[in-house]
């Protein structure tokens, strides 16, 4: 019969941060399914979409925090995703990366081969003046 009684030391529901942190969950996954599948367009909305939802997340939280009222279940929730972002977001980097490298060998960028907007690449290391 104890346990219908509601512990008054227990903090209450919040569904705020509940929602909040929902929405956090849903567009780092909607991220990484996008991501997944190459979409330029669905990672540029679902990645400003997860920085609204993590700054809506982040400020209710810390309020929250301010008045003690986190739920232990919701902070390791809100632990866990934050280690989903930055697994993300060091894969991100990687790729990054990766293609710089790439580009880099593609299209060096000390190459004497190449043309420039005047010509020939040589032209650019000339002086401007013209003598009559």
């Amino acid at each position: 019969m104890s346990s219908l009684v509601p512990d008054r030391n227990a903090p209450h529901a919040r569904p705020d941060l509940e929602t909040a942190l929902a929405a956090v969950e849903h567009r780092l996954s909607a991220l990484g399914v996008a991501l997944c599948v190459r979409d330029t367009v669905g990672i540029d909305l679902h990645a400003t979409e997860l920085h609204r939802a993590l700054a809506t997340a982040v400020d209710q939280f810390a309020l929250a925090a301010r008045r003690g009222s986190v739920p232990a279940e919701l902070r390791h929730r809100l632990a866990s995703t934050s280690g989903q972002v930055a697994a993300q977001r060091e894969s991100l980097a990687r790729a990054t990366a990766a293609l710089d490298r790439a580009i880099d060998v593609l299209m060096p960028r000390d190459s004497a081969a190449l043309y420039s907007t005047l010509g020939s690449a040589d032209r650019g290391n000339r002086g401007g003046s013209v003598l009559a």
